[in-house]
């Protein structure tokens, strides 16, 4: 697989911007999300990543434990507003879209054909083109990103933030919340099916650990939380050897 140069870039978007990483909501996967919530806080569709999210990476069949909650989610948006958006099928490295078909077909929701990787601005603008030309069309605030990586996923969400009114009648703390985003509301989902870059995912995790409590961002997660999830079982994932010391230093540091 080919460098990804906007992700790789988008740790430097830190420097000025360091809530650029934060999440809304920090789910283990996603059965934990309350998707009649979300749709009657006026979210209207979602974009999901693929790989450890839905799939095994490098497969395109849904992971089994996911089945009910997938449903939940494609009966509360509608098939057509449930976009997945991967950094592998649907874009160049997919040669005739011969994956994205597949991926299509057993996650039963359209696939994004793009040709720049997440969190690009043009792999934004294929988002946005897609949703606006759906009959009843969808803004970025009505949208949902989930993902499992920080600088691809929770950036691109971030990123499509723009300034709206939000609507009236809305429950006090759900409209809040509402507009305090602005934008899309981005759902990282922190477990991992298969061990995958577990180095990388240590580092996403420290800093926005490290932003949340430096820039208060941990009482307006609480608040999302709060609303959009729910208990649910949690996959069994086992830690690298490497990332699991790394955070026991991390925890001594903290303590200090």
């Amino acid at each position: 697989m080919p460098l990804n140069i906007p992700g790789i870039l988008a740790p430097f978007q830190l420097l000025w911007n360091p809530r650029i990483i934060l999440p809304h909501v920090i789910v283990t996967d996603i059965r934990q999300l309350d998707f009649p919530a979300l749709l009657k806080a006026g979210y209207r569709g979602a974009v999901f990543d693929k790989d450890n999210c839905l799939t095994i990476p490098y497969k395109d069949t849904l992971v089994p434990e996911l089945q009910d909650s997938w449903r939940e989610c494609r009966e509360a948006f509608g098939e057509c507003n449930v976009l997945i958006v991967s950094n592998s099928a649907g874009t160049r490295d997919d040669p005739g879209g011969i994956q994205a078909e597949s991926v299509s077909h057993h996650l039963s929701v359209p696939v994004l054909y793009h040709g720049s990787p997440k969190p690009a601005y043009r792999c934004i603008s294929a988002i946005r083109a897609y949703f606006s030309s759906l009959p009843n069309p969808i803004q970025d605030h009505e949208l949902v990103v989930v993902g499992d990586r920080v600088f691809t996923d929770v950036v691109m969400a971030n990123r499509m933030k723009r300034r709206v009114t939000c609507a009236t009648g809305e429950p006090e703390k759900t409209s809040s919340i509402r507009d305090r985003e602005n934008g899309p509301l981005a759902v990282w989902t922190n477990g991992v099916w298969q061990k995958e870059s577990m180095v990388m995912r240590w580092i996403e995790r420290c800093l926005v650990d490290v932003v949340a409590r430096r820039t208060n961002g941990k009482h307006e997660l609480s608040d999302s939380q709060e609303v959009f999830t729910k208990l649910s079982p949690q996959p069994k994932v086992t830690q690298g050897k490497i990332p699991l010391i790394m955070k026991q230093c991390w925890s001594l540091l903290r303590k200090k």
